[in-house]
């Protein structure tokens, strides 16, 4: 990586907020909004960038990831397992499994228009949380044991998966291949008519005292950016896992990036205040850079 590579960037104050744990940023191609959450203040945010419009709605407990679905509202992944919340505001549990100790964590939708939802133990004990598959129907499958499940991604094609679990400190990607699985949650585990898990690898390593990887998002070229928490930065890998690209941050704990806003040139990004006893005055807000690169469209979950 060259040093013209690595830049301290001039981000934008898309939202001024003080999140406790901002996560989650998805871009809604069908209202024209950018959707994020606080964790710990059991928030759903949206911020709509051609006017300013934003919103904010109580969840009533932990909210690790919010998306769009295909008729309209959102699904969410709660802290008791995944709900579904209506165009109107109503609610209802996709799948309501509550484990003591346990909340959900990171989502993604896969380009399938399944969930991908993570856990993790609050004392974010190593095997404490799992990655799960949950189809449009509600059929809930497991896929891998993790300990703080986090960034979920897939190449252009559909046919790699990036996953993170945060207490390993790297970027692991997947092939994703149709046929029979075994189903329970082992790292090949698969529902029968369902995506399975083959040929995990590592992608990518955060060296020691470069922070710890948390959310992710892949672009139209195949690249992973990666956001660092505590390392006050994302970080852009090339589709062989060569970093490229070093884009330094005003806060310390950045978590997640989405690219969103007018054919998906720029990239949101959500960042946190909790644990910092001096936390930068921008740490809780959404930021943005404009035109950053090319994102890819997001499929809204099917259910």
């Amino acid at each position: 990586m060259t040093a013209r590579a690595r830049r301290r960037t001039r981000v934008e104050v898309a939202v001024r907020e003080r999140a406790v744990l901002g996560e989650g940023p998805t871009w809604d191609p069908a209202t024209g909004r950018l959707i994020w959450v606080d964790i710990l203040g059991s928030r759903v945010h949206t911020h709509t960038p051609a006017d300013g419009t934003r919103t904010v709605m109580a969840t009533g407990q932990h909210v690790g990831a919010a998306a769009p679905r295909a008729g309209g509202g959102l699904v969410v992944n709660l802290r008791d397992g995944v709900g579904l919340y209506g165009p109107d505001a109503s609610f209802s549990w996709l799948v309501h499994d509550p484990v003591p100790g346990r909340r959900g964590n990171d989502a993604a939708v896969a380009p399938d228009g399944a969930l991908w939802a993570g856990s993790m133990r609050d004392d974010e004990a190593p095997g404490g949380g799992s990655l799960i598959r949950v189809a449009p129907d509600g059929t809930a499958t497991g896929q891998l044991t993790v300990g703080v499940g986090n960034g979920t991604g897939w190449s252009p094609d559909g046919g790699t998966m990036f996953y993170i679990d945060s207490l390993t400190h790297r970027i692991d990607a997947f092939r994703v291949e149709d046929g029979p699985g075994g189903g329970g949650s082992g790292p090949g585990g698969a529902a029968p008519d369902g995506p399975r898990l083959t040929g995990r690898r590592t992608f990518a390593v955060a060296e020691d005292g470069a922070g710890v990887f948390d959310g992710l998002t892949v672009d139209a070229d195949g690249c992973v950016w990666a956001a660092l928490w505590d390392g006050g930065q994302i970080r852009r890998y090339t589709p062989s896992g060569t970093l490229d690209r070093v884009l330094e941050l005003p806060v310390r704990r950045p978590t997640s990036c989405a690219f969103g806003g007018p054919g998906l040139r720029d990239l949101y990004i959500t960042s946190a205040r909790v644990g910092l006893a001096r936390p930068h005055p921008l740490s809780g807000s959404l930021l943005v850079l404009p035109d950053a690169g090319q994102g890819l469209p997001a499929t809204p979950f099917a259910g």
